[in-house]
């Protein structure tokens, strides 16, 4: 079976959250600067906080289902291995 885990590095993840928080400011700034009513804006930044915690939540459950099924396959691995043992020794 193959332990391995893979780590990502810090300038990675460095990386990834300058890149959204930056991204989320640029995208503030210009709904905050847009020549338009404050409901328009307002309907505008519901909007752009919904999807970005609807993408969160899709990456998550994406990677929970993910991270399920590598569990499910080690377990069937291990009943496997522990099989041909059993029929190796007889």
């Amino acid at each position: 079976m193959n332990n391995e885990t893979t780590q990502h590095s810090g300038a990675w993840v460095t990386f990834t959250y300058a890149s959204f928080i930056g991204s989320a400011a640029m995208v503030g700034l210009g709904i905050l600067f847009m020549p338009m009513d404050i409901w328009i804006k307002g309907y505008l930044a519901m909007g752009t906080i919904m999807l970005v915690q609807s993408c969160i939540t899709a990456t998550k459950t994406i990677r929970d289902v993910h991270e399920g099924r590598r569990m499910v396959n080690r377990i069937e691995d291990a009943k496997t291995e522990r099989l041909l043992m059993s029929v190796g020794k007889d």
